[in-house]
């Protein structure tokens, strides 16, 4: 059983910064890949960013140069620190971490609006 809890979602103005966290927990304890998906209303849910357990990270080219993604693999966390937020940014963020399997989280809300 895994568990992948997330925090720092919220309001924030246009150009804000939000940073989201998220902890995995449970019989596994590594994970090849982990990052982050989102879903606006009405939409398709998206990858935003991924990390390999490496390092390596891929971005939607609709944040690159916006959105950073790291991973602490003792801890099993993994942030995205966003940066000149835009109101299409809008969404709910969800976590995820993946061997032969792929696990969720419950997803945190960002809304960006004045």
């Amino acid at each position: 059983q895994v568990q992948l809890v997330e925090s720092g979602g919220g309001l924030v103005q246009p150009g804000g910064s939000l940073r989201l966290s998220c902890a995995a927990s449970g019989t596994i304890l590594s994970f090849n890949v982990m990052g982050w998906y989102r879903q606006a209303s009405g939409k398709q849910r998206e990858l935003v960013a991924r990390v390999s357990s490496g390092g390596s990270s891929n971005y939607a080219d609709s944040v690159k140069g916006r959105f950073t993604i790291s991973r602490d693999n003792a801890k099993n966390t993994v942030i995205l620190q966003m940066n000149m937020l835009k109101p299409e940014d809008t969404a709910v963020y969800y976590c995820f971490a993946a061997n032969d399997m792929i696990y969720w989280g419950k997803g945190t809300q960002v809304t960006v609006s004045s």
